[in-house]
């Protein structure tokens, strides 16, 4: 009797809800670490090309969006460090990403030989991030003051 009681033990730690929550918040902090690992890969590779390509007559264009794309990979990258480190997702990083990458594309494609109907969309999805983020840096200020006004609370 005493062995079957080992057993279940060991079954029932298999089905325990915290240690469950435990080794797939592992697994998933690995899967954001080699996210990181590739990432940093890449902005390595795409900066070597970048110096290859400076040997070449420069075309401006190409320039241009290989930068923003590594500065792309730059926030990516600086997403995944904070979420390793809060475990929560900046969002205002995630907004400066997604500004970036639209303009990246607007420079890309030219904005001479974009319809005028998707100037108007990229216009209103940039105003709705721009509003994203001040919207996000002024619930901020009113939910963590700043230390100015701690300190004026300590004076008075």
């Amino acid at each position: 009797m005493p062995k079957n009681s080992g057993q279940e033990n060991q079954w029932y730690k298999w089905f325990d809800r915290e240690q469950i929550v435990h080794n797939l918040e592992f697994i998933q902090n690995l899967i954001v670490v080699l996210l990181c690992i590739s990432l940093f890969c890449i902005m390595v590779i795409r900066l070597g090309e970048i110096f290859v390509s400076l040997l070449h007559p420069l075309k401006f264009q190409n320039v241009t969006s290989d930068l923003l794309f590594i500065l792309i990979l730059v926030e990516l990258f600086r997403l995944l460090i904070i979420y390793l480190q809060e475990q929560r997702i900046s969002i205002g990083v995630a907004v400066e990403v997604s500004i970036v990458s639209v303009l990246r594309e607007v420079i890309i494609r030219e904005v001479l030989e974009i319809p005028w109907q998707q100037i108007l969309a990229v216009c209103a999805f940039l105003l709705v991030l721009a509003a994203l983020l001040l919207t996000r840096a002024w619930i901020a200020r009113i939910f963590n003051p700043t230390s100015d006004e701690k300190n004026k609370a300590m004076v008075d």
